[in-house]
Parts: C-alpha cells; sequence; structure tokens
C-alpha cells in the first residue's frame, strides 16, 4: 500500500491515495424466458453481469468483486461489496478515521461521479462554477481515474475470449480467474498499456455526498492548490 500511495502522489500528486475504484459489465448469454431475467438487463439492453474493480497505478487489480446483475447501480454495487464494509470500518483504507479531526489527508480513493462522495471514497465536483482549488481537484481526480477506465477496457478485450458470453452461473468463476492471470502477467511483464476507455456504457451519477466526505475532499483540494 505504501508504494501503489507513493506512485499516485509522484504521478499525480495526490497524496495518500490508495487506488481507483470503477466498474465495468461483462456480457453473458441468458434466455429471455428465464425467471427474473430482466434484473440482469443493463441500461445498454444487455444481458450482463457487473464487475467491480480497484486499481492502483501500475494497472494492477488490488480488490475486485463481481456476480451482480447488470441492472444494479454502482453505488449500490458498492455498498453491497466487501470493499465498503471494510473501509468503512477502517480496516481497508486504514487512516480516514484517525485523520478526520486532523488536518493531515487520510487515506482514500477515487471514484467517478457515479458513487456517493465518502471519507474514503472521493468523487469529483459536479457544479458548474467551480473554485481554483476544486477545478484544480477535478483535473488530477479525472488524470488518475483513467487507469480504472483503461485497466478495464483492456482486461476486456484480452479476455474476451475465455468471457465469451457463457451463463450466469460460470461467469463469476472466470472472471475472478481472468483478473488473477491479469495480475500474473504485469507482475512478469510490466508493460505498458495503450490508451482505451470502456466507451460502451453512459457514466452514471450518485448525488449522495457523505458530510465529512465533502470535508475531506475540500481539505485535499486545497492541499493541491496550495502547493
Amino acid at each position: 500500500m505504501q508504494k501503489i500511495k507513493s506512485k499516485f502522489q509522484k504521478i499525480h500528486g495526490l497524496p495518500n491515495c490508495c487506488g481507483v475504484v470503477d466498474t465495468t459489465h461483462i456480457t453473458m448469454c441468458l434466455s429471455s424466458a428465464e425467471p427474473n431475467c430482466k434484473v440482469w438487463l443493463d441500461q445498454e439492453k444487455n444481458y450482463s453481469m457487473v464487475l467491480q474493480a480497484v486499481v492502483d497505478v501500475d494497472t494492477r487489480f488490488t480488490d475486485i468483486v463481481t456476480g451482480w446483475p447488470g441492472s444494479l447501480k454502482e453505488s449500490s454495487i458498492l455498498h453491497s461489496s466487501g470493499l465498503f464494509k471494510l473501509s468503512e470500518n477502517g480496516e481497508r483504507v486504514a487512516e480516514w478515521k484517525q485523520a478526520k479531526d486532523r488536518s493531515e489527508i487520510g487515506e482514500y480513493m477515487m471514484g467517478d461521479s457515479g458513487y456517493p462522495l465518502l471519507p474514503w471514497l472521493l468523487t469529483p465536483y459536479q457544479e458548474k462554477d467551480l473554485t481554483e482549488s476544486n477545478a484544480e481537484f477535478n483535473r488530477r481526480h479525472s488524470a488518475a481515474r483513467t487507469v480504472a477506465a483503461r485497466t478495464l477496457a483492456k482486461f476486456k478485450d484480452t479476455w474476451k475470449g475465455e468471457m465469451s458470453r457463457p451463463d450466469k452461473h460460470k461467469l463469476p468463476r472466470i472472471i475472478h480467474v481472468c483478473c488473477l492471470l491479469h495480475n500474473i502477467i504485469i507482475d512478469l511483464q510490466e508493460t505498458a498499456m495503450d490508451e482505451q476507455r470502456d466507451e460502451n456504457y453512459r457514466q452514471q451519477v450518485c448525488q449522495l455526498a457523505d458530510e465529512n466526505g465533502v470535508r475531506v475532499r475540500d481539505k485535499l483540494s486545497e492541499h493541491l492548490i496550495s502547493r
């Protein structure tokens, strides 16, 4: 974790960033006659399963959860995940609780506007007229967040043969194995990735904002502009 935080600091100037969380949809075979089939139908009218992943600067997966139907929103999957429970308890993102009442910046992750703003999960400012510090935060936030989109797009392109529309019972295990192989390949090769994005799905927007999350994000944005 210290190496991950150090690289986010070096590349993006973001202190104590522990990773970027994002989701993607893996399409699968499903008969329209199957009970509850509509819950698997995503916003693009595909039958799919959602993969939520936390990614580091080197495009490794550091946390994954899958098996959820394609119709669920990012925020719903997050709240149902082990990542949420561990982070809320200060076990996964450990320092945010200790730093809550102090001036230093605690640990946190980055997420897009489809996620709620939390003390340990910072999302971009959505207002139109931003202050200089808020705009600088959004700029660095956006630059750091691209690693997740590139990683997920590359992941799906690399393993599209292995994940080619299996049924919903087999798919979670296949996704988990492909994620492990993805990390093993990075460890062996350490190759740079091409610029890719998972562009088939529209950006979701979540309006939930925890009061402590607002405070932490404001503190970080002021810290960035002061440097």
